[in-house]
């Protein structure tokens, strides 16, 4: 499948912006402890997949506190009556193999993940479903 212009150009500022994050340093730790650790640079127990985990994790966690609007910990949601009650187990499709994320859970059960709500089961990406794409959610007033 060819990228046009617009996705190359993308991809290229993605990389520029990922770089400015974290640094040549911060990947090579990442990969000699992969290394020291015997864990894999891909696969399902892979480094890629471990990093692809706690991405979707913090971006879960940022998504709960958006919707119950005060972080973790916050004394603005006592008595609020709703508020983050545990986590419970999901596996996402990804190109580099299926994910285990810790989904955080409210006590009224209306957080609908965005970042993680639309997923194929396991292992159905790559058999003419598409892999999953994670996008930022923007509201638009």
């Amino acid at each position: 499948m060819a990228t046009s212009g617009k996705d190359s150009q993308d991809q290229s500022e993605a990389s520029q912006r990922l770089e400015r994050i974290l640094s040549p340093e911060a990947m090579d730790a990442l990969i000699a402890d992969a290394e020291t650790t015997g864990t894999p640079i891909d696969g399902t127990d892979g480094l890629l997949n471990q990093i692809t985990k706690a991405v979707l994790e913090r971006s879960l966690e940022t998504e709960m506190t958006d919707h119950l609007g005060y972080d973790k910990g916050d004394p603005a949601g006592y008595g609020s009556g709703n508020f983050r009650n545990g986590h419970s187990g999901k596996t996402i499709s990804t190109t580099a193999g299926p994910v285990e994320v810790s989904v955080p859970r409210d006590r009224e059960s209306s957080f609908e993940p965005k970042i993680a709500g639309e997923t194929f089961p396991a292992g159905r990406a790559g058999r003419g479903h598409d892999p999953v794409v994670v996008r930022p959610q923007h509201d638009h007033a």
